[in-house]
């Protein structure tokens, strides 16, 4: 990670005050020795336990007076006794009390007096004791908070923003749901830093798009930068239902008793049409990117396909845009938990990295490579930085082969046509299976075997040229490993992993707070080919990202899809395929003809970053094999899970 420019490394007053008193007593070499991280030296059973009610400035249920967040504190006891301020760890979240959190479900609970007795998950049990406070919030509209949920717009995220507020004296907060008693928070700095997986994340991501003070770094997992992403890309759509079934599943009984106007505002503005209507533009926090001033330490599974890459490659380039400082993870898995796929690295470098953004300590995190990437499953590398220096896109161009249906791919501009027609019964797995044969579905292109290692690193873009045979046609483009390889099972349930009996524990306990948790293993597959990037789009967007348009049959379009960000290297013997066909069967929805479309091959091509630029390819592709592969059906995994209507899913 490149060193930083906007802000140098502090030393809280414990530390100073440490190193000070050092100095005096030590010769000078052991004076140096200052302490390079927090330690456990705070007692979890013995810290306090509250609940504060922020008042967040909205009336989103309407029922004429501001909504209050319930907000759920852990905190030390004894820096409290010594007038020592804490930092603050905080994941907001809407799954508190609806469906639980993490890979085992869990879910909040309290005791008599309605303090929290379990907070789920290990944050609190591995950090009160370091020193930190940690808060769960619970969204408007969720478990003990008033108001409504919106799903990413200004209720979700004024939700959390206040309660930084709150820690930095801006905000007013209660004891109680309705009552008038303020309570204050003279405990904290007001350094708050953000956590969490998908939903929870994209509101860390949200809130860092105001600018709110007081946030120095987020970490979202697995998180939505545009939740007019998670539901079309580029006018196609993503699932059978829009946010207003989103808010639904979460929502309180008592915010489902009076929200009946938020959730036709939600219908209303999110028409199935994939047209970006004034409610998208809301919820977009890429565009707002140039706001944010914490530190951005993000994760995510580059085979995601619930929250996915697209999320990450768009907001990441904005984010370097901007100058933010920024961390990455990229793991083989889906939806998945680093806590679940590299547990004891994760919690080190997680304690780090708050060490660092929130207690000041210079611990060298900021130094380190800013990307690790998971090669195969449970092996690891890092790059200096993300997409490495020297990545430049690099324009690939299909063309016809031998057979038809079944071309080549390089750097030379194609000829002729290619024709496919949309079977919405058939998918990227089915595709790439059948790569080396012509089948009615799809057009597949590829190159010869590769000389040496090619990596891919970065978002990619597809230029489809196509005439369609009907007023609607959707189209699918994707980039294919074709070679043997074990990889993380991502369509499988676990999406990757595999859950044990066996629990390690992360932190301190209480009766009712175990840090203890089942251990995972990678959950592998042998397979021929490996989908690297997926994009979609409908054709009837053709001359805008905002709304789409009938078709006239017979008539050429050209188009640009946006492909997700991704991390791969192809190895050695391997080739790459572009594959271009139409309803990507689970992950889009059919347009509503079943078209044909005629690809100009002439004005089709796909820009690639490769570390290394054309040179890399050429160099790839030079002197490879000739010989035309045995048209078999190659094994890939089965059908994605594509059932996710919720962020968090199960994961």
């Amino acid at each position: 990670m490149p060193k930083r420019t906007r802000f140098t490394t502090w030393r809280p007053l414990a530390t100073a005050a440490t190193a000070a008193l050092l100095a005096t007593l030590l010769t000078p070499a052991a004076a140096q020795a200052a302490p390079r991280g927090s330690e456990p030296v705070y007692s979890y059973g013995n810290a306090i336990r509250e609940a504060v009610w922020v008042d967040t400035g909205l009336d989103g249920d309407r029922d004429g007076r501001t909504d209050r967040v319930a907000v759920d504190i852990v905190r030390p006891r004894e820096t409290a006794r010594q007038g020592r301020k804490a930092p603050v760890i905080m994941d907001a979240s809407p799954y508190y009390s609806c469906c639980g959190r993490g890979n085992e479900s869990q879910k909040k609970t309290y005791d008599a007096q309605g303090r929290i007795a379990r907070m789920p998950l290990y944050y609190d049990n591995y950090f009160v004791p370091r020193g930190y406070a940690f808060v769960g919030v619970d969204l408007a509209g969720t478990n003990r908070s008033d108001g409504c949920v919106d799903v990413g717009g200004r209720s979700d995220i004024q939700s959390a923003k206040a309660v930084v507020d709150w820690l930095n004296g801006r905000a007013k907060a209660y004891t109680s749901r309705t009552g008038t008693t303020r309570a204050q928070a003279g405990w904290t700095n007001g350094r708050t830093g953000m956590i969490g997986k998908s939903w929870d994340g994209t509101i860390a991501n949200g809130v860092a798009a105001t600018g709110v003070k007081g946030l120095k770094t987020i970490v979202p997992i697995s998180a939505i930068s545009s939740w007019y992403d998670y539901y079309f890309q580029q006018g196609a759509p993503l699932y059978d239902s829009g946010p207003e079934w989103l808010s639904d599943y979460v929502n309180s009984p008592d915010a489902r008793a009076q929200c009946d106007a938020v959730q036709r505002e939600l219908v209303d503005g999110a028409p199935r049409t994939g047209d970006r209507t004034p409610l998208w533009s809301e919820r977009d926090y890429v565009k707002a990117a140039r706001k944010v001033k914490a530190s951005v330490f993000l994760v995510h599974g580059m085979q995601d396909l619930n929250v996915r890459m697209k999320h990450v490659g768009q907001w990441w380039d904005a984010l370097a845009k901007n100058g933010v400082d920024r961390k990455i993870w990229l793991s083989q898995t889906g939806h998945v938990d680093p806590f679940d796929f590299r547990r004891a690295e994760w919690v080190k470098t997680l304690h780090r990295w708050f060490d660092h953004e929130l207690m000041g300590y210079d611990n060298g995190i900021d130094r380190e490579p800013m990307a690790d990437i998971e090669r195969a499953p449970d092996q690891w590398t890092t790059s200096a930085l993300w997409p490495p220096s020297g990545t430049r896109a690099t324009t690939l161009r299909p063309d016809r082969g031998t057979t038809p249906g079944v071309g080549t791919l390089g750097l030379h501009r194609g000829h002729g046509t290619e024709n496919f027609t949309d079977d919405p019964a058939r998918s990227e797995i089915d595709w790439a299976a059948r790569i080396d044969r012509p089948t009615p579905e799809k057009a597949g292109f590829v190159t010869g075997p590769l000389t040496r290692d090619l990596r891919l690193s970065g978002s990619s873009e597809v230029t489809v040229t196509a005439t369609p045979s009907t007023p609607t046609a959707h189209l699918s483009a994707v980039l294919v490993d074709i070679g043997p390889a074990t990889i993380r099972d991502y369509a499988d349930p676990g999406e990757g992993i595999t859950t044990l009996t066996d629990r390690t524990c992360w932190g301190a306990s209480t009766t009712a707070d175990s840090p203890c948790f089942k251990e995972t293993e990678a959950k592998t597959a042998a397979v021929d080919y490996t989908v690297v990037s997926r994009g979609w789009a409908d054709l009837g967007n053709h001359a805008s990202d905002l709304k789409g348009a009938p078709l006239t049959p017979g008539k050429r379009y050209s188009i640009t899809l946006d492909l997700a960000a991704t991390d791969h290297v192809v190895p050695k013997g391997h080739r790459l395929a572009l594959v271009v066909a139409g309803t990507d069967q689970g992950l889009i929805d059919p347009p509503s003809d079943k078209p044909t479309l005629t690809l100009d091959l002439s004005r089709t091509s796909a820009r690639v970053p490769f570390v290394g630029g054309a040179t890399a390819f050429v160099r790839a592709t030079t002197g490879a094999a000739s010989a035309t592969p045995d048209a078999t059906v190659l094994d890939g995994v089965g059908e994605p899970r594509t059932t996710h209507r919720v962020p968090e899913a199960s994961r």
